[in-house]
């Protein structure tokens, strides 16, 4: 299958499984996704991730993150900011804090992708792939 946006493809997946209440999701992996799935983990959007490979592709599980057992998510929302039709960049000064703080930008530099307050911090910009909350 021809995906023109994976990233977007991604967090789809994530939103769907959140929705029937998954406790892991398979997403087809590549590094860019990988990197997204690293800085979810750190900050505890989802408990873990693991590669998995099947001959050349490779293939990502998500095991997704609930409070109190009572399957409430960890994750409220997500939403794609930059997309392949309309690419959006911020400096670092223009870098948005997301619902005061409480949800997490994620940025594409060129020093690798990070979250919005870690680019901040090194003073760079680069491009605002999506946030989470």
């Amino acid at each position: 299958m021809n995906l023109t946006d994976p990233i977007a493809d991604m967090l789809t997946r994530i939103r769907n499984a959140i929705l029937v209440r998954r406790d892991t999701v398979l997403v087809p992996g590549s590094n860019p996704k990988v990197a997204l799935a690293r800085i979810m983990k750190d900050e505890g959007f989802i408990e873990d991730f693991e590669i998995l490979r099947s001959g050349v592709q490779r293939t990502l599980r998500l095991r997704l993150k609930y409070r109190d057992n009572k399957k409430v998510p960890v994750i409220s929302g997500l939403r794609r900011v930059s997309k392949p039709g309309l690419r959006r960049y911020v400096g670092a000064q223009e870098i948005p804090r997301i619902y005061g703080g409480m949800g997490v930008s994620i940025i594409s530099t060129s020093q690798g992708v990070m979250t919005g307050s870690e680019a901040r911090r090194r003073g760079i910009g680069g491009e605002f792939i999506c946030y989470l909350w």
